[in-house]
């Protein structure tokens, strides 16, 4: 048993480094388009926000560019898992595998990271310049990335288990991305949004993500109970997705 379980953590290993390898490493270097999309998308609002503010709101959309290339980026499983499953039938063969689902997600998972890594670079750097965070300040926003990242990334899986054409999955994943990272207040404080309709942001869980980023830079003054109450909600809706996407995607129903 001790030879076994070593042998079995370097097949899941390589299982999660070929996901990669398919699924990003191979469209970068033959498609390298696709780089040019990752960081466009995030960087463009950024500058809309910037000019729009005159600078005002600049470290507020760096947070929000690295919420939406993280969102966008687990939403990416929606498309490419899509047509990995309608026009490759992959997922019949690695149904049909060893390989178990959670391998299976986080390997694809990590390659739209690879994906945004263009996009998280840029970001980086301007961050280097316009935010001014502590080192726990960095892991604590790493640590809301990642919940972001997690949470899209369960969306995207289950919805590409019930997608039947790509098409139909851009569609849901546009859709989703702009509910979520686009129009809650994530390139902006929820301050700018009126009181009666404030709360409507709050059916985001972005909005949760974007408000605690916020607070780690300074540009909102939030009381140690919101703080509190957002990682809860960011954290349980985190959970939610995640046990949706292991009990309610049709994995076998290929």
């Amino acid at each position: 048993m001790a030879v076994k379980q070593p042998t079995r953590r370097r097949s899941r290993l390589s299982q999660v480094l070929a996901g990669i390898l398919v699924n990003s490493v191979y469209e970068m270097q033959n498609y390298p388009i696709v780089l040019l999309n990752t960081v466009v998308s995030p960087l463009s609002i950024l500058v809309v926000i910037v000019f729009v503010s005159r600078g005002t709101l600049f470290g507020v959309g760096i947070e929000g560019g690295f919420i939406m290339a993280m969102f966008s980026a687990g939403m990416g499983l929606s498309t490419d898992l899509s047509h990995l499953k309608n026009d490759f039938k992959l997922q019949e063969m690695i149904v049909s595998s060893p390989t178990n689902w959670l391998t299976y997600m986080i390997g694809l998972s990590l390659s739209e990271i690879v994906y945004v890594t263009p996009a998280l670079v840029v970001l980086t750097i301007l961050a280097y310049f316009g935010l001014s965070l502590t080192l726990a300040g960095v892991l604590e926003f790493v640590a809301v990335l990642l919940m972001v990242f997690i949470a899209s990334s369960s969306i995207g899986f289950t919805l590409s288990t019930f997608s039947s054409d790509i098409v139909q999955s851009f569609a849901f994943s546009r859709l989703l991305s702009t509910f979520f990272s686009t129009i809650p207040p994530v390139y902006y404080p929820i301050t700018f949004i009126p009181l009666p309709f404030r709360y409507l942001a709050y059916l985001s869980p972005t909005t949760y993500a974007a408000e605690l980023a916020q607070g780690i830079g300074g540009y909102l003054s939030l009381s140690l109970t919101t703080v509190i109450i957002d990682w809860i909600v960011l954290v349980a809706v985190t959970i939610a997705l995640f046990m949706l996407a292991k009990t309610k995607a049709r994995w076998r129903e290929v």
